[in-house]
């Protein structure tokens, strides 16, 4: 076991650098310090209030096929199992229903795709029949190689469903053609989705097995029914992993904006920056974990990094994210079985429609009841995808509102007299990019895992399309390896490669 006068430096209090923490402090007695740049915990798991409402920015499912995650969380947080024990002043947990469709022809489709008479009534005979033809054409002459994420989609699903289906979305999300994303994103994000086991799915529901409370692993994650989400939103359950770590013996210290990385031939001995108050301050320690982005902590290095090393992390890309919580009245779309017919009954709306900048719809009324002051009210988030740098990033809080809404009554999900407030809040490196540099990021990679003592963890830290529960897997395997000197960062690199870590949304 090391030494409990030992310490450990993190970068960034998200879920992983948050549960590097807590897995320091509960299994090894090394002394955590977090150093987070903003007054909140969780990251893009972040929960933002507004006047009694409650924004979860981007959705985040508390689903995991990793028992040690699910273990993690129903260990340490309690579940309110029946709806009549969600006002416990201890439970923390719900298990909700998942439901996610897509919007296009201004008409509902299951999501992912499943050839239900449903979705064949709202295709037609005649799109439904070129799916067809075409799905089977690629199934007999896959493109080899798939280097690009538009023939990865043509293969795995047929060029006239990835038109239909997968290409004005995906395009929206990341603001690049298919043709320029590697197919690696297609591979990590979406794994063993497909045609046929969707239609295998169905074919289960309707032949009436049972469905699995939450841990099912059998089944796709796109596919899962149910999922674990906090009463509060995301940011409830950091918060809480935060207050366990300081009442521990460990520390987060907010508003420090992390500059320096200082090093010692190959290891890393302290991170330096200011403080909230503009103070200078340096944190020395024994392990060091980073979270933020690798074109961050590159840049932070004192050290002679090597060029070619340094372009390539200047070169990664990154998309940022907005969302426009809006409160309503009503919905001008609903389902006549879903709230009482006063809703529809979706987490998620994707929003396929090309002729709208918005990309998704949360309707967090769905996602807890009690992210919403007022029930009779409808709460949604309007998400847009963007850089940093460009028009949509630029516009103010009243032109990106005022945006959303015409969007949403556009394409007849709302009435703008309907809308009753509205707010605004960004996310600057939500999704890192798998174009731009990134076909060389395996030199940037390489470089970094010199540093014995430093463990990349988490979305951004590894600048991989991690999901929360895969984030924090990356945050445990790194402490397996700190209580078993192992120093080579191949188990944590390895998180959200195997079929069984991995979620498509």
């Amino acid at each position: 076991m090391p030494n409990p006068q030992k310490t450990a430096i993190i970068i960034g209090a998200g879920p992983a650098g948050l549960t590097a923490a807590y897995e320091l402090l509960t299994r090894t007695g090394i002394r955590p310090i977090v150093l987070e740049r903003s007054s909140y915990m969780g990251g893009i798991s972040r929960t933002i209030a507004y006047k009694g409402n409650r924004m979860d920015l981007g959705g985040h499912r508390f689903f995991s096929k990793s028992d040690r995650v699910m273990d993690w969380w129903l260990a340490h947080l309690p579940l309110a199992r029946e709806d009549g024990e969600a006002d416990r002043k201890d439970a923390v947990m719900l298990l909700r229903s998942r439901k996610s469709r897509i919007y296009f022809l201004r008409k509902f489709f299951d999501y992912p795709i499943q050839l239900t008479p449903g979705t064949l009534a709202n295709l037609g005979l005649r799109r439904t029949l070129r799916i067809a033809l075409s799905y089977a054409h690629s199934a007999l002459f896959p493109i080899r190689p798939a280097v690009n994420l538009e023939q990865f989609f043509i293969n795995r699903f047929g060029r006239e469903l990835y038109l239909t289906f997968f290409k004005s979305y995906t395009e929206k999300v990341w603001g690049a053609r298919c043709e320029e994303i590697s197919s690696e994103w297609g591979a990590q994000r979406i794994k063993g989705l497909s045609i046929r086991r969707a239609i295998a799915h169905f074919l289960k529901q309707a032949l009436g097995r049972s469905r699995q409370e939450v841990a099912q692993k059998q089944t796709e994650t796109s596919l899962i029914e149910q999922f674990l989400y906090p009463k509060f939103g995301p940011g409830q359950v950091w918060e809480e992993v935060a207050r366990k770590v300081t009442a521990m013996g460990g520390e987060v210290v907010t508003g420090f904006e992390a500059a320096g990385v200082e090093v010692d031939n190959d290891r890393v001995v302290a991170v330096t920056g200011k403080d909230e108050n503009g103070n200078e301050r340096r944190f020395a320690g024994d392990w060091f974990f980073s979270t933020t982005s690798v074109q961050e902590l590159v840049g932070a290095l004192h050290c002679e990094v090597p060029d070619p090393v340094r372009k390539v992390a200047e070169g990664l890309q990154y998309r940022d994210f907005i969302t426009v919580g809006l409160l309503l009245q009503r919905l001008k779309v609903r389902d006549p079985g879903a709230n009482n017919g006063r809703l529809v009954a979706d987490n998620w709306i994707y929003v396929q429609e090309p002729d709208v900048l918005v990309g998704r719809l949360q309707i967090f009324n769905n996602w807890s009841p009690y992210l919403v002051a007022d029930p009779s009210k409808v709460w949604v988030g309007a998400e847009y995808f963007c850089r940093e740098d460009d028009e949509l990033w630029r516009k103010s809080d009243r032109e990106m509102s005022q945006l959303a809404i015409a969007e949403l009554a556009k394409i007849d999900i709302i009435e703008a007299a309907d809308v009753l407030d509205s707010t605004v809040a960004r996310m600057p490196k939500t999704y890192p990019a798998y174009f731009g540099a990134y076909d060389r990021f395996p030199e940037v990679r390489a470089y970094l895992d010199r540093f014995s003592n430093l463990f990349l963890i988490g979305r951004n830290g590894m600048h991989k399309y991690n999901n929360q529960d895969h984030s924090m897997l990356t945050a445990m395997v790194a402490v397996d390896n700190i209580i078993a000197g192992r120093e080579d960062k191949e188990n944590i690199w390895a998180v959200n490669t195997e079929s069984e870590y991995h979620e498509s949304k």
